[in-house]
């Protein structure tokens, strides 16, 4: 039911021909802040088809590391989901490693249902001459070359980077290991001008500093890399970005229900300099 949202980094998520991290690309990644930030998740809205009548949770997102030594992304979904006639309780669990500078990405995601394991995804990815290549060790150990693509820390560094510039739209394709860890994503990003919050946004309060500082509105919506032809997104995601790669007032969107994550805590952790 659930996928990753940013990557989110990305938030989750933030939800991205591959783009190293070089010139104005470099800057971004390292105004990049470490930190921790939660968000209490609820129900927005729900089709009849979803089967859903009822669902809240809380996701917490932990953005470590630096643009020399590389980012770790630790990141927990978990919901409880009641249909009407049962209630059951997600969780998600994802970790990741990137190293812009060498092309290099990790990735181990695991969904439990009723604290019971469902799915392990685990393997690492990597730029080359022709693309990405995926090697998975679960569920199976397999190879996969995939076109080339964005991660997810590369693909935060350029909205930002094209939000600064005034670009409004841009598409991407993105690899971060959802799902299956077999696949990648076609993403196109809306960013609106920049803008001050409005005394009415419940969860500026719980931004520090950043409370009373310019964000830019982001939409980002995903879509299968096929030769499908469907035109709908598989999933989009709505969110305030500020221009260290912190996010709050998250809209996702799947499709049949769509979720909101107001921000409940944050922790900004010491950046490291690069040596």
């Amino acid at each position: 039911m659930f996928r990753k949202g940013f990557g989110l980094a990305g938030f989750g998520s933030a939800c991205f021909a591959a783009m190293m991290v070089s010139g104005p690309g470099a800057a971004s990644a390292n105004v990049l802040v470490p930190h921790r930030a939660v968000y209490d998740l609820e129900l927005k809205d729900a089709s009849d088809r979803s089967g859903i009548s009822g669902m809240y949770g809380r996701m917490v997102y932990e953005f470590n590391g630096s643009a020399c030594e590389g980012y770790t992304v630790s990141f927990r979904f978990v919901t409880q989901v009641n249909t009407g006639e049962e209630t059951r309780m997600t969780d998600q669990q994802t970790t990741t490693y990137e190293d812009m500078k060498s092309g290099n990405f990790r990735f181990l995601t695991r969904s439990f249902t009723d604290e019971k394991l469902d799915k392990e995804v685990r393997g690492t990815a990597h730029d080359d001459k022709t693309g990405v290549k995926v090697e998975l060790t679960a569920p199976d150990k397999r190879e996969v070359e995939l076109a080339a693509s964005r991660f997810p820390t590369e693909h935060m560094v350029e909205v930002i980077d094209r939000a600064k510039k005034g670009e409004s739209f841009f598409e991407a394709r993105i690899f971060d290991g959802s799902d299956s860890g077999d696949k990648t994503l076609i993403t196109s990003t809306f960013v609106g001008k920049s803008r001050k919050p409005s005394a009415d946004e419940p969860d500026a309060g719980k931004a520090g500093k950043l409370g009373t500082e310019n964000y830019w509105p982001v939409t980002i919506s995903y879509f299968n890399d096929d030769k499908s032809g469907d035109a709908l997104p598989i999933y989009r995601m709505s969110f305030k970005l500020y221009e260290n790669g912190i996010t709050r007032d998250l809209t996702m969107d799947y499709g049949d229900f769509v979720l909101s994550g107001k921000l409940a805590d944050l922790e900004v952790f010491k950046s490291e300099e690069c040596k």
